[in-house]
């Protein structure tokens, strides 16, 4: 049954604000603080949807017509293709949900969501309870489709009929926004609509004798639909062609095996016949690796000429003769081995899903093998039409562990012939990149720091740039080479690249003949190019192409217009601009938009002119809090170097007064002048906006680096811009904190062996002992630490042996003596960054030489705290232990008394 409900008008998003005397933020502000979490453009741009949701709590979602409109607790909003319906999801209340949790209900026994269908013509809402998931057509259509759970009355027949669960399937609805009509099918388990959404796919688990168990496919404009494939075989995967005409399918038809060593199908089928045929299985497919994979979607072409699929090598089988206390656990290293064992199991279950790709030309029934165990990775794009693809090869260089800069060889495969041709051989850069005429393929080399075109009828590599400008050896001060700023796309006819500041233009035909677009250099202006519509092949000139501006001297941020080649400001101001989306019908288009006093609001901009709508009104949150304000101020570093950095005052300043101040940093952060730093509890640094609000100043320095003296170059960044600060005078120098976390933890415990200035620290992450962080892994991809400290973020510029001085004058550890600051140290036993043991030398060796110190380990999380209620407990207990130090506040009792492991996790009395 629906139900209509009708939608109250609505001015604004916050009911009621209670104004008067400003108060300081509390953490127990940060549940209820809002932000925009959706948001969507109609494809003709006169509707827009959004979501405001809390931290913790019930969002709601708001529809903008010619009337604003509230739906609470929508999510994953959807416009129809046809623009006459919003469709989306309502979540139950938070309360009911936490509810149901405490008394243990099972995850089908949940309160689910409901379906929201609003009328945009009538302004009228259904909602539909019970839903599973529900689907839109990708590009054009009128319909929708949605699974839900039937609400069955319990009697003597309800027990005799089939249950709706996931093994069996749900309800299938499929309606048409323009007739109001709708079909429906029970016991469907998936289903998927053709890109033009003309037809709808779906598989059974069977109900009756008029619908068998196996794959459907429903004509929605005249409603008939066909069983292409009986079976009750495990349908893996199933793809429509983007008319609806085609149809592949992944079924395993053995229902009775147990066993790893499955041998799925590939069926397919296409219009006019009754039934899908098999194509493919381990019998038929003729490659080494001759299994059909489950693992692969298939993909046919944007034409519907070619059906793409994977292949895998056989499954290998458990020994099942051993009980369990017999089989042998064991991780054998080699060192011929080409992926380090911990990067093998890190990426264990993507690896037992690898799939080849190979490619069936339909129309002659030809099947070709495009990659395989020597070409793992073929590059195929959306629309798959293309001439060739770009295949790309690591496993020669895959045994170089130490180097995170991976080389690789590039080819060039012919999808009609499957023809290999080489690119090049042993590259260190980005991936290539085929043009649209598929005549040139664009590349950077790392080593040479320059771009390259490949001509692919000629066979000759052309090298198009000798510029350094186009890299970032500008600003990068890593003893590594220089990364790109990057490409831009492909025009008709040219490549676009960018310097620091601009958009050049590489035409294909001429290669030596580089244009500037743009001319942002001469005005410290930064452009980059936004892509306004995602499938689009390439750059059009012929459009107005929207461009993002940052401008290093004012640091106002914007849009511009590069239209017949001239560059127009579009919007520009004191805030951080987000593009956030294009209508795909007209030229209005989404963007967010916020300064440190104003949080992200969404806003509506035009291409066509300067007039902007404000959308939400998150602002009226600040309105009853002290909040702060942020500038930059400048000193020089003890080796007389320029810097900048950003300072947060308090609201209501007063430079007469003596405020304590706490050191924040992490390499360079002055361009962040515009961030609004919400009010949140943190995964690991201090919340600037909470210490700003309750009376602290935040002072956040930048920090250049000087090759082979990382801590030494912090020290000498920070210590003089902390000093600049105190001596305007209205610092209290008995009252300084620092803090830091990873590499800002890192040299927090670096400068603090230097220096007796700060008050309290904290520090998070850090790596204190470079000799045995040397050596170990990084745990979340399992690749080896040595490159951090030779040339990324540590900077040390060589390998251990070679600068064993270095490595030992650049780790706390051996100077923790010296260490008169007490220190909170966050560590967590499942960081996958860095070896948390670095935490527990650190503690270790304070606890030893008597130092005030506290380690705090949040189980299983990893190098920055993700699970919200721990979040809340840090953001809590680092913000007392400043306090007690900075503030005089009282010392909480898990600074003085501890918590011992009787009592972890017990409420106290």
């Amino acid at each position: 049954m629906k139900y209509l409900y009708a939608l109250l008008f609505i001015g604004c998003h916050f009911s009621s604000f209670t104004f008067g005397q400003k108060v300081s933020l509390k953490h127990s502000d940060y549940d209820a603080w809002k932000r925009v979490s959706e948001k969507h453009i109609s494809n003709d741009g006169k509707n827009i949807a959004y979501v405001i949701s809390p931290q913790e709590g019930d969002g709601q979602g708001f529809i903008k017509t010619n009337k604003e409109f509230a739906i609470n607790r929508a999510y994953d909003l959807n416009f129809s293709q046809d623009n006459n319906i919003l469709i989306g999801k309502i979540k139950p209340t938070l309360s009911l949900t936490r509810t149901e949790k405490k008394l243990k209900k099972k995850k089908e026994e949940m309160t689910k969501d409901s379906l929201f269908i609003f009328q945009i013509n009538n302004s009228s809402l259904i909602k539909i309870p019970n839903l599973i998931s529900y689907k839109t057509p990708e590009k054009s259509g009128n319909a929708y489709a949605y699974l839900i759970e039937p609400s069955i009355k319990k009697d003597s027949t309800s027990k005799k009929l089939k249950k709706f669960n996931e093994e069996n399937g749900f309800r299938l609805v499929i309606a048409n926004t323009l007739k109001n009509s709708s079909l429906s099918f029970d016991y469907i388990k998936d289903y998927g609509f053709s890109k033009n959404g003309k037809s709808l796919a779906f598989s059974s688990s069977g109900k009756d004798s008029t619908q068998k168990a196996g794959l459907y496919v429903l004509d929605l404009e005249s409603g008939s639909f066909s069983n292409i494939l009986n079976s009750t075989g495990k349908i893996h995967q199933f793809s429509l062609d983007s008319q609806g005409h085609q149809l592949a399918c992944v079924i395993d038809l053995d229902t009775s095996k147990k066993t790893l060593d499955r041998n799925p199908s590939l069926f397919f089928w296409k219009t006019g016949q009754t039934t899908a045929q098999n194509l493919y299985d381990k019998t038929t497919l003729k490659s080494s690796e001759n299994y059909v994979s489950e693992w692969f979607k298939p993909k046919f072409s944007e034409d519907g000429k070619r059906l793409f699929f994977g292949r895998r090598p056989k499954a290998l089988e458990p020994d099942t003769n051993l009980l369990a206390e017999d089989q042998v656990k064991l991780d054998v290293w080699n060192y011929k081995d080409e992926h380090l064992m911990p990067a093998q199991l890190a990426n264990l279950e993507q690896e037992k899903k690898r799939s080849y790709l190979s490619v069936f030309h339909i129309s002659e029934n030809k099947t070709l093998d495009l990659g395989g165990p020597n070409l793992p990775n073929v590059l195929i794009t959306n629309d798959a039409t293309e001439l060739y693809f770009i295949g790309i090869n690591a496993k020669p260089y895959s045994n170089e562990h130490w180097d995170w800069h991976r080389k690789h060889d590039a080819y060039l495969i012919n999808v009609s012939t499957g023809k290999l041709t080489p690119i090049y051989k042993g590259n260190m850069g980005e991936n290539p990149s085929l043009s649209p005429s598929f005549e040139q393929v664009a590349y950077y080399s790392l080593i040479d720091t320059s771009y390259y075109f490949y001509d692919v009828n000629s066979k000759k590599t052309i090298r198009i740039t000798n510029n350094k400008s186009f890299t970032d050896l500008e600003d990068d001060d890593h003893p590594d080479f220089p990364s790109p700023y990057g490409t831009v796309g492909w025009t008709k006819n040219s490549l676009l690249i960018k310097d620091k500041y601009d958009i050049w233009e590489v035409p294909t035909a001429s290669p030596s003949s580089l244009k500037r677009l743009t001319f942002g250099r001469e005005k410290n202006i930064t452009y980059q190019y936004l892509k306004l519509d995602p499938e689009a092949k390439s750059i059009d000139f012929n459009q107005k192409l929207l461009l993002q501006t940052v401008n290093h001297s004012t640091y106002q941020e914007g849009f511009s217009i590069l239209e017949n080649g001239k560059v127009s400001d579009q919007v520009i101001s004191d805030h951080q601009y987000y593009f956030g989306g294009k209508a795909k019908n007209s030229t209005e288009f989404l963007f967010q938009k916020a300064n440190f006093s104003t949080p992200l609001e969404l806003m509506v901009g035009n291409l066509n002119n300067k007039e902007i709508t404000q959308l939400s009104q998150l602002s009226k949150q600040l309105q009853n809090l002290k909040w702060g304000t942020v500038e930059h101020v400048n000193w020089q570093s003890l080796d007389g170097i320029n810097l900048k950095g950003l300072l947060y005052k308090p609201e209501n300043f007063d430079p007469n007064k003596k405020y304590p101040m706490i050191t924040y940093f992490y390499e360079k952060s002055s361009d962040d002048i515009h961030n609004f730093i919400e009010p949140s509890p943190t995964r690991s640094i201090i919340n600037f906006s909470y210490f700003v609000s309750n009376g602290y100043l935040v002072f956040v320095p930048d920090i250049v680096y000087k090759i082979g003296y990382p801590g030494e170059s912090g020290y000498n960044c920070v210590i003089p811009g902390v000093q600049s600060i105190i001596n305007k005078g209205f610092v209290d120098q008995s009252k300084l904190g620092i803090q830091g976390h990873s590499w800002g933890g890192y040299q927090t415990a670096y400068i603090i062996t230097k220096t007796n200035l700060f008050t309290a620290a904290e520090s998070g992450a850090p790596v204190v002992n470079m000799t045995s962080a040397y050596g170990g892994i990084r745990w979340g991809s399992g690749m080896s630490r040595q490159a951090q400290y030779e040339y990324n973020q540590s900077r040390i510029g060589g390998n251990l042996w070679d600068k064993y001085p270095l490595y030992i004058e650049n780790s706390p550890l051996f100077s923790l003596n010296k260490v008169k600051t007490p220190v909170l140290i966050l560590h967590n036993d499942a960081d996958d960054a860095v070896p948390w043991y670095q935490g527990i030398e650190m503690f270790m060796g304070l606890k030893r030489l008597q130092k005030p110190t506290w380690l705090l380990n949040y189980n299983g999380e990893k190098h920055g705290i993700m699970q919200r209620q721990n979040r809340k407990d840090f953001t809590q207990k680092m913000s007392e232990f400043f306090d007690f130090y900075l503030k005089n506040s009282p010392m909480p009792d898990w600074m003085s008394k501890g918590v011992s492991a009787v009592n972890k996790g017990l409420k106290p009395n």
